[in-house]
């Protein structure tokens, strides 16, 4: 059985259809790029598998349930988590309060994410676990918003834009985070337009175009195919 199952969902804005029928299915350990230029539905999409936008039609199956029209708490605690686009930090709080108040085992999992190790996947914020949100920098957020969903220990997680607007050094210390859960079979939605290293990391990939899926395939396919580079991601 699949982890998740997204059939023909469909989407939309008061009177504008965002979404047109998206199909996908992710195995458990399996990692996914999700990949479009802007405007093509890739936040939308991520929402509607959140219970964060209503789907108008279509299903969403998570772990052998339905979830289509679950509330966005519910299925958090089901085992989605999320590094949502903008980082959302909590600016009075501290690195280790952050972490300290997600804490929780969603996949009953026998290797915990803790703090702890947290600190020692980013030690960047190990030195900074006393400081407030507001004071680290867009980098460190990000650090910060994946080790908070990694502490809740789920079945997947999604990163929105996971790497947009980070200085270049601080990029590959994400990367090198992400390579580092998909060799230890974390399953992963991962959107980001730098193509040239997720194909390094995610198993396999999907192309939005205009609210629907243009094309589906494994990283090689992607790697070696530069025409879909252009055509879809402008690259």
């Amino acid at each position: 059985m699949s982890l998740l199952q997204v059939q023909n969902v469909q989407s939309s804005y008061q009177e504008s259809q965002v979404l047109f029928g998206i199909d996908f299915t992710l195995e458990a350990g399996e990692s996914m790029g999700l990949l479009g230029r802007n405007g093509m539905g890739k936040t939308t999409l991520i929402r509607s598998i959140l219970g964060l936008k209503s789907v108008q039609g279509g299903q969403v199956i998570f772990n052998g349930q339905d979830i289509t029209h679950a509330p966005a708490d519910k299925i958090a605690r089901m085992g989605i988590a999320v590094a949502p686009e903008g980082r959302q930090v909590f600016p009075n709080l501290s690195v280790d309060e952050h972490l300290t108040a997600f804490v929780s085992n969603r996949h009953s999992s026998k290797t915990l994410w803790t703090p702890a190790r947290v600190y020692e996947l980013f030690p960047r914020l190990a030195e900074r676990k006393k400081n407030l949100g507001s004071q680290l920098s867009g980098g460190e957020q990000q650090m910060l918003a994946i080790g908070r969903a990694l502490v809740t220990n789920p079945r997947l997680i999604i990163l929105d834009e996971a790497t947009e607007g980070l200085a270049p050094l601080i990029r590959e210390e994400i990367w090198k985070c992400l390579k580092i859960l998909c060799s230890e079979g974390q399953t992963l939605i991962v959107v980001d337009k730098y193509v040239n290293r997720l194909v390094d990391i995610a198993s396999h990939h999907l192309i939005m175009e205009r609210g629907q899926v243009a094309w589906t395939g494994s990283s090689d396919a992607l790697r070696h195919d530069k025409q879909l580079w252009t055509r879809y991601l402008g690259v």
